[in-house]
């Protein structure tokens, strides 16, 4: 009795181990392990020896760019490892129907997605490439072209694995396009956006690290330009995110596209100065600028120094000058050495600076009004 039930036991035992899991025995399934994990294995060795002494070999060349390139492609290649890993293990079980279909499109899959993760990958050291393209393009503009090259690649990756499991894209994509025209309506800011953004880079408004006012806007310094908008710091340090249609519809200054920086100053002086004396002034002024490399002289730029107008409380001598440095720091050193040096050439010519005042004078009182009281004057006594 206990025999026969041992014996059933068994059979069950070995029936269990031969039927295993979707018909395929346990012997076999341990195998497949075996071989997934020797891969496994050789994929860390692969990585230890082969890459390591290609990167070493990539170091000892003139170039950065093997470099990179090794970096980029060394992740896919560690996944085709193991993809052959893979597809050894599917030609060992040499399955049948569904099953054999299911191990060849995942080993396609891998393959495909090995491809594309190189190509982008690969995209990061060929913007050594395109950077020499901004001898023609903006830096922005070759920033942009690598991004959309990244998305290219992506969807045609995801395309390509969609084909392998045999889902049409073009039906797929047909059937999404009443969805993408409903889309396009409701995303009418971003297309102007996007447009706005790309005529910004094609006309080279403006690029990273600018100084811009957009009128009503924002005024700071340009820190990023996106396909939807473009972020502006503020001297305060708090960033604005500018949709690119305000460059569109909105005057932009570039003040880092000025060629020069202007002093326009009105400088007022006493109306007792004579005439010799606003002649020196100005003639001081004058000379001054004219002899100073900091200034930048005509005619490569306008320079004005003239007594200008007669104001309420003073006559005003007209400044008007550039700077040859564009730099705020550097203006503002040069302003205050502007400044002082007027000071000095006012104050040599015996006269002053004009201050706003108001004379009142009095004709006579009028009627009924007390007289007005004058002390007496007191008259020194001899000790």
């Amino acid at each position: 009795m206990v025999q026969e039930l041992a014996a059933n036991f068994w059979s069950v035992l070995v029936n269990f181990w031969t039927d295993g899991v979707l018909g395929i025995d346990f012997t076999r399934l341990l195998i497949v392990a075996g071989i997934l994990i020797f891969f496994y294995v050789l994929r860390g060795l692969f990585a230890r020896i082969v890459l390591v002494t290609v990167r070493q070999w990539a170091k000892n060349t003139d170039t950065n760019f093997d470099d990179m390139v090794i970096e980029a492609v060394s992740p896919s290649l560690k996944l085709l490892v193991v993809t052959v890993g893979v597809f050894t293990a599917g030609q060992y079980l040499a399955l049948e129907g569904i099953g054999g279909v299911i191990i060849d499109n995942l080993v396609r899959s891998m393959v495909a997605v090995a491809f594309f993760w190189a190509l982008y990958n690969i995209t990061k050291p060929l913007t050594l490439v395109f950077k020499r393209l901004e001898a023609v393009l903006t830096r922005e503009m070759v920033d942009w072209l690598i991004t959309a090259t990244r998305i290219g690649v992506v969807l045609l990756g995801l395309a390509t694995s969609l084909q392998i499991w045999g889902i049409q894209v073009a039906p797929l994509i047909a059937g999404l396009g009443l969805f993408g025209v409903a889309v396009a309506l409701g995303a009418q800011d971003l297309f102007k956006n996007l447009l706005a953004g790309l005529s910004i880079l094609v006309e080279k408004r403006f690029g990273v690290g600018d100084w811009v006012m957009v009128d009503g806007v924002v005024e700071g310094t340009v820190e990023q330009i996106g396909f939807r908008s473009t972020r502006i710091r503020r001297f305060d340090k708090a960033p604005v995110y500018v949709p690119n249609t305000e460059f569109a519809d909105s005057a932009v200054t570039n003040f880092s596209a000025m060629t020069h920086r202007r002093i326009y100053w009105k400088i007022g002086i006493e109306y007792s100065a004579s005439k010799d004396q606003l002649q020196q002034v100005r003639n001081g002024i004058e000379a001054y600028v004219l002899n100073n490399e900091d200034f930048a002289k005509p005619p490569e730029v306008p320079l004005f120094v003239r007594i200008d107008a007669f104001n309420d409380s003073s006559i005003d001598i007209m400044l008007y000058c550039f700077t040859r440095t564009t730099v705020w720091g550097e203006w503002l050193e040069i302003k205050e050495q502007l400044a002082l040096a007027i000071k000095g050439i006012v104050e040599g010519a015996g006269t002053g600076f004009a201050f706003p005042s108001t004379s009142i004078y009095l004709e006579s009182l009028p009627a009924g009004a007390p007289e007005i009281f004058e002390p007496p004057k007191q008259v020194g006594t001899d000790a």
